[in-house]
């Protein structure tokens, strides 16, 4: 993805740019933006005609405009003052993007972080518009599009009309570079399973690791079998396609810091194996890999960031097949820690991978913190909707720097319990578990299993079902929860 040129100047000259970006209230009511550039009785003009109401989202670009030395005035409007929200703030960042989008603007200078909402700050509002911006410029442009053209963005600068200060600086640096990473995961999500397998999967995260100086390795199915991964192997064993268990490691810290750990579930199409899913909306199935495209698009923010931290991250990835070899319902497995499983449900595959994974990642790496993410439950989006995602884990510190993290995002995760209650719903009469609890509380009972393998390490998990992407006519991956983590791992290396 081409990077737009972020900067930041207390006093530039209009002269330099091409387009003028001013943030507009409701009635007509301007900002001191607008009032520097002496544009109050232009805006309230548009008004009182009814040409530019300022409602949120709505755009109007005009043209040499007599006052100004510059070509362009986009004006975006934010609603009632009194009334802005962070969701209508971005609503409206996002209808600006797009305009400038489809403009020929190529040097713009920007002055809509002077408006922020409630209890934010300026460096926030700067982070969303560097967001949004740069989110702008991705196009799924993979050759399975055919005849599709690719985006060629105009936009080669944005200016802020700002005081250079370091935290603005960190703010639009960490914005880019978050975008660059939800890029890299909305194109894997994107992709065809018959493209995107293990392999491919494999393949993207060493290249990741050449071009970001990681470490990278990739076990085998054979590798895996003889390290006794019984219950990641059971659901692969299914498909002919092999599977990967992929490890990348960052080194920004010091050599002797435990790492943060994330494990991304790979799921590179799920049928549901012998328990087949209905085939309605089945090709969204491509999309349960989208934990694993997570943790590569966190790495892709770690390159270009470099933070002050170590971290790792690993990734079981399959497909979940039926065929004369699949895992059957009412089978049990032995998994890597050494725990039995009996399978009620073979489309309750993803804590099954996971669990092998989680195990290894603790042997491996012994990290300070594990955090894995996965689509796991539909019950979650019964739960939470497609707004946020679910959060559960062991340790209410994790939990409480990871909420902290999405509310400053606005990647946001809501936490849900664990508890013995819950736990018993595992009991199983023919092995120490089984990998479901019944319809009550499925994302609990599904993070209450992982539960039971991240026992000696503080850990939380992210249910990402209803977040990673979306359907209907915008059908596509959302990057999220990138944004969510990376804040999260920046503030990590703040404080250590």
């Amino acid at each position: 993805m081409k990077k737009i040129n972020f900067t930041l100047q207390a006093n530039p000259q209009l002269s330099q740019f091409d387009t003028l970006v001013l943030p507009v209230f409701s009635e007509g009511k301007s900002t001191p933006a607008a009032a520097h550039f002496a544009l109050n009785g232009l805006i309230e003009s548009l008004f009182k005609q009814g040409d530019f109401l300022a409602k949120p989202g709505q755009t109007l670009m005009l043209h040499f405009v007599a006052q100004l030395d510059c070509p362009r005035l986009l004006l975006v409007g934010f609603g009632e003052a009194e009334k802005l929200s962070e969701k209508s703030y971005i609503s409206s960042l996002q209808a600006m993007a797009k305009n400038l989008d489809n403009s020929g603007a190529q040097a713009i200078l920007n002055t809509t972080h002077h408006v922020t909402p409630k209890d934010r700050q300026a460096d926030w509002s700067l982070y969303q518009n560097a967001l949004q911006l740069q989110r702008s410029f991705y196009d799924y442009a993979h050759a399975s599009r055919g005849e599709h053209t690719p985006k060629t963005p105009k936009i080669e600068q944005v200016c802020f009309m700002a005081e250079p200060l370091a935290n603005h600086q960190q703010a639009l640096q960490q914005a880019q570079a978050t975008a660059l990473g939800m890029a890299l995961t909305q194109d894997l999500g994107n992709l065809p399973s018959n493209v995107c397998t293990p392999a491919y999967l494999a393949d993207s995260a060493q290249q990741l690791a050449q071009s970001g100086g990681f470490e990278f390795n990739a076990l085998d199915r054979e590798q895996m079998l003889a390290m006794g991964m019984g219950s990641f192997m059971a659901v692969a064993q299914g498909s002919e396609t092999p599977p990967k268990l992929i490890c990348l490691a960052y080194r920004g810290g010091k050599a002797d810091q435990a790492p943060i750990a994330l494990v991304g579930k790979g799921v590179t199409f799920d049928t549901g194996g012998i328990s087949l899913k209905p085939g309605a909306s089945m090709d969204e199935m491509k999309y349960d890999m989208c934990g694993a495209a997570t943790v590569l698009g966190v790495f892709q923010a770690l390159a270009e960031l470099k933070p002050a931290i170590n971290v790792v991250g690993v990734i079981p990835a399959t497909e979940n097949m039926p065929s004369g070899k699949a895992l059957k319902p009412g089978d049990v497995i032995t998994s890597l820690s050494g725990q039995t499983i009996e399978v009620l449900n073979t489309d309750a595959e993803g804590r099954l991978i996971l669990c092998d994974a989680l195990t290894y990642v603790q042997q491996t790496y012994q990290p300070a913190l594990v955090i894995d993410i996965a689509t796991l439950t539909g019950a979650c989006i019964i739960a939470l909707g497609n707004h946020v995602s679910g959060l559960l884990g062991n340790d209410q510190t994790l939990i409480d720097a990871l909420i902290n993290a999405g509310k400053t995002t606005y990647d946001r995760f809501w936490p849900l319990p664990l508890g013995e209650e819950w736990d018993e719903q595992l009991k199983s009469n023919f092995a120490d578990m089984a990998n479901i609890g019944g319809r009550e509380g499925g994302t609990i009972t599904a993070a209450q299993f992982l539960a039971r393998f991240t026992k000696q390490v503080k850990w939380a998990h992210l249910d990402i079902a209803g977040t990673a992407w979306q359907s209907g006519q915008n059908k596509g991956a959302t990057g999220r929860p990138v944004p969510a983590l990376v804040e999260f791992i920046m503030q990590q290396a703040a404080h250590d």
